[in-house]
């Protein structure tokens, strides 16, 4: 669900065919004919404006608003005049062009508020908050829809509330407030299913599916989508019907149900050809091949995500370039194609910079913008007060008295000019400052956005605990990253050898924590798949010589002393359920059973899995007898090494060990629950120093 339709209501307008659209301004345009120059005219004139500019026919719409605004002043007929001014603003917006957009909105508002329009008023505030939520005002944009609902309130307008109610959701929406955006877009559905209008409902539900799938609710976001898609069915709407069924198919693939994902976004791509919604197929297609990889058919999404790419390039959507330049580095490091998913994922990196730079030009534009209409406004306003102070020093000349008043007064204004400029210069001087505050903000939020998508893709890769379960009867996995991505990693496979089958399980340690123990993380599995599922190997020794040649490869090329030092640390197991055997190998790392309140502990090889300087020797593999009952322990260090406690010092593997023999006797679920509490008490206020992972696997 990358693509985002939200509605500003204030714009929609109510769905029917465009030959009933068409009838309509014939209708209007032939009793122009007939109609003088009077109040009737000038509604007819500014009816036309606005359902030219619905369809998109600006210059026809202008043409009529400004015919509009001429008879309406030739007639004093104020109430026109401001609805021509909003028809010429809207016109403005349509376009882009906020600043003269500005120049008209607030002037109908004013002549609406004059007469006492309060239905014009309600619309000038809607305008004026569309305006300032196009320029990412969000605030004013807030200020202007909650005055708009108060009139309409006033004035038992269901339409104008429902539209209202569905903007200011909206504002809290592009302030990502799902929660109030929530609750605005449903108070905005209900007044909408009373008042029947399919195509508005079907939005708001949309919407609404958006905000709970944004939080993670994929449940109810599908049953939002459904609902919606019945009613773009029932109207036959063909974009909103490609939009909800990419938008089911999106939740279905977040609940990981992939063949009903794949049913329905098939449907929307192949309406989406119908229609020629090349932006919504690319999107699609993306999606499509991220659901292959998903399913490990990698032909299959190398062939949809290259066809996503080729159309985003035709069409210029840099998103979704970024998006399957993305999807298409996870694939190829998954099929170990290491090269060319740097290559890939340097070029998501390139798009997603060039679309920020896009957004800050864009905003910086609007301020420019904003900045000139003040001016402008200032500039106005300067020009009046010093006509008014001329006319009122030609009146008093001749009285000496007025003279002295007027020099006074002009002393006055000097000092207040003065004081203004250096007010204008401070408020300069702040604005820079926060727009810098702002630059640096976004950054931060940049990056923190990118880790977090990292952090995704790192647990897609991690083993699920659905895999496991169907394998292990009674395991805990402790896993508690330092930051959002983790330079631990744990990762199981099942394998067949010589007609027995064995469980292979491994708690690893990279080098480094954050994101550059993650992108070591990232690398291990993929090392770790390539050893047991293309190559064979199923000895943890073997396992673990082979993942070190493959990493030295990886990060020392040349194969010179001054390569990278990169590793891990890790304990890889192999359990023989049948005859209960444990093969295994330790890097670093020792292992622990645990055989009634006996912990018998099994050291490591003084090595890690990477570059050290004997990488010719290999690691060894140790085997031992299973009893019922034992509970086999893998960890890595990061539990021992937290400081805390009353005296701010390391946890340390006795204390760890002492606290294994004393919980091995409960169940798994609540010695992992046991760690975790004792952790975080021993923790308190200090900071996590790393990564944590301990698991326990009882025979």
């Amino acid at each position: 669900m990358k693509r985002i339709l939200l509605f500003f209501s204030l714009l929609i307008f109510s769905y029917s065919p465009i030959s009933a659209q068409q009838h309509k301004i014939d209708s209007l345009q032939s009793a122009l004919k007939t109609e003088r120059d009077d109040t009737n005219k000038v509604n007819t004139l500014n009816i036309l404006s606005e359902d030219f500019w619905k369809i998109g026919k600006y210059d026809t719409s202008m043409m009529y608003a400004k015919n509009a605004q001429a008879i309406a002043e030739k007639t004093d007929y104020k109430k026109g005049i401001a609805e021509a001014f909003r028809n010429i603003g809207i016109i403005y917006v349509n376009k882009g062009d906020y600043i003269n957009a500005l120049g008209y909105i607030p002037k109908a508002l004013e002549l609406s508020q004059e007469i006492g329009d309060k239905p014009g008023i309600a619309a000038g505030y809607g305008r004026l908050a569309n305006i300032y939520w196009n320029q990412g005002n969000y605030p004013k944009a807030l200020d202007c829809d909650l005055k708009a609902l108060d009139i309409n309130q006033q004035l038992g307008n269901k339409k104008g509330i429902a539209g209202n109610l569905n903007n200011t959701g909206l504002v809290y929406f592009s302030q990502h407030n799902y929660p109030k955006a929530l609750e605005y877009y449903l108070k905005a559905l209900e007044i909408k299913q009373k008042l029947g209008d399919k195509y508005t409902i079907a939005i708001s539900m949309g919407n609404i599916g958006l905000v709970y799938y944004l939080q993670g609710n994929y449940q109810k976001s599908l049953e939002y989508a459904m609902s919606a898609l019945q009613l773009v069915e029932e109207i036959d709407d063909k974009e909103g019907i490609a939009r909800n069924l990419s938008s089911v198919g999106s939740a279905y693939k977040s609940m990981g149900y992939y063949s009903k994902a794949l049913e329905y976004d098939m449907k929307a791509l192949n309406l989406g050809r119908k229609i020629g919604d090349k932006s919504g197929m690319a999107n699609i297609l993306t999606t499509l091949g991220s659901i292959h990889t998903e399913l490990k058919n990698y032909s299959q999404a190398r062939i949809y995500l290259d066809s996503a790419l080729m159309l985003s390039k035709q069409i210029g959507e840099k998103e979704d370039i970024g998006a399957s330049y993305n999807d298409l580095a996870v694939l190829d490091s998954i099929t170990g194609n290491y090269k060319q998913s740097l290559e890939e994922y340097k070029s998501s990196i390139v798009y997603r910079d060039s679309m920020n730079n896009e957004v800050n030009t864009k905003k910086t534009v609007q301020e420019q913008m904003n900045f000139d209409f003040e001016q402008k406004q200032a500039a106005e306003k300067a020009e009046q007060d010093k006509k008014d102070a001329v006319t009122e020093a030609n009146k008093r000349r001749q009285n000496i008295i007025i003279i002295s008043i007027s020099v006074g007064l002009f002393l006055v204004l000097f000092f207040a000019i003065v004081l203004l400029n250096r007010f204008r210069i401070t408020q300069q001087q702040k604005r820079i400052i926060e727009e810098q505050k702002h630059l640096v903000e976004e950054k931060n939020k940049d990056i923190t956005d990118s880790i977090h998508y990292a952090s995704r893709i790192q647990r897609a890769l991690l083993t699920t605990d659905n895999y496991i379960g169907k394998r292990l009867t009674e395991y805990f996995i402790l896993f508690k990253p330092r930051d959002i991505v983790s330079g631990d990693f744990y990762w199981a496979n099942e394998v067949k050898e010589n007609g027995s089958t064995r469980f292979l399980i491994c708690a690893g340690d990279c080098t480094g924590h954050g994101v550059p123990g993650a992108f070591m993380s990232l690398l291990n599995i993929s090392m770790l798949n390539e050893a047991t599922i293309e190559k064979g190997v199923h000895a943890p020794a073997a396992i673990l010589d082979n993942v070190r040649e493959h990493i030295i490869r990886a990060l020392n090329p040349e194969g010179d002393d001054a390569g990278s030092k990169d590793g891990m640390d890790c304990v890889l197991c192999s359990f023989d359920l049948q005859s209960n055997k444990l093969d295994f190998a330790c890097a670093n790392n020792p292992l622990w059973i645990m055989r009634g309140a006996e912990c018998i502990e099994f050291k490591g090889d003084k090595m890690p899995v990477g570059i050290q300087s004997e990488t010719h020797i290999p690691f060894t593999l140790q085997s031992v007898p299973l009893q019922k009952g034992d509970v086999v322990y893998l960890f890595t260090d990061g539990y021992a090494d937290q400081f805390g406690g009353p005296k701010g010092k390391k946890f340390k593997y006795k204390q760890l060990q002492e606290k294994l023999s004393v919980i091995s006797c409960q169940s798994m679920s609540e010695q992992k629950n046991i760690l975790e509490k004792t952790f975080e008490e021993w923790k308190g206020g200090l900071e996590q120093v790393d990564d944590v992972l301990i698991i326990g696997i009882r025979v």
